[in-house]
């Protein structure tokens, strides 16, 4: 983790820097990394927490993002350096989440959960238990669907490989070795598919906790 956030620094460090030097133009591989940011700020943070609130949260939902990401491909390496597949990395990556929407939330936000505005009584004393749950079981389900996921791939992949000892011979080695190599290639995507689902979903948490009261 230390590793990702000192690479995150310098990676981003350069390309602010480049900002100030080029004329608000990327250089270098600030080139690559800048689609990225734009496409998390105009297709992640501005659709799900609106136009109004969503630069409070970029820093966040930036970090967020890169962090994951990185974790997942380093730990494809040989360096075999799992970070997400420890259920106690993605649980503080979740309560964070928990926290920042937590405390963002408006009177509207909380106002839906205990009392929802437009229902009968006897539904409102049923579904605010309800509501509440709901609270803790969003980011429960960010921590356990990364964490399964990523975990999930590494023993597929060990479980491919262990096959090549196990049978011993050119045709099962082969086609254990081709399948490990198929499923990497996966992995790969996961881990960037990992990465954006963690991040819209944290995202539409913040839309939810920020989100203006309206006419039904």
């Amino acid at each position: 983790m230390i590793l990702v956030s000192f690479l995150m620094f310098i990676l981003f460090k350069s390309l602010a820097r480049s900002y100030s030097k080029n004329g608000l133009v990327a250089k270098g591989i600030g080139r690559f990394f800048e689609p990225i940011v734009i496409y998390i700020r105009d297709e992640i943070a501005i659709p799900n927490i609106g136009q109004k609130h969503y630069k409070r949260y970029m820093s966040f939902l930036l970090t967020l993002f890169f962090f994951i990401w990185f974790c997942n491909m380093i730990g494809l390496t040989p360096l075999g350096i799992n970070v997400t597949g420890n259920i106690a990395v993605t649980f503080c990556l979740a309560l964070i989440t928990f926290i920042i929407t937590t405390v963002s939330g408006t009177t509207y936000y909380w106002k839906h959960i205990f009392w929802m505005p437009g229902m009968p009584l006897y539904m409102k004393l049923i579904m605010a238990p309800i509501e509440l749950l709901g609270v803790f079981i969003k980011p429960f389900t960010l921590m356990i669907r990364l964490y399964a996921n990523i975990t999930a791939g590494h023993i597929t992949m060990m479980t491919l490989i262990s096959m090549i000892f196990i049978f011993r011979n050119w045709l099962g080695s082969s086609l254990s070795f081709a399948l490990a190599f198929f499923i990497s290639i996966i992995e790969i995507l996961v881990a960037l598919l990992q990465a954006y689902i963690f991040t819209i979903l944290s995202a539409l948490y913040f839309g939810f906790a920020v989100e203006e009261e309206h006419d039904h």
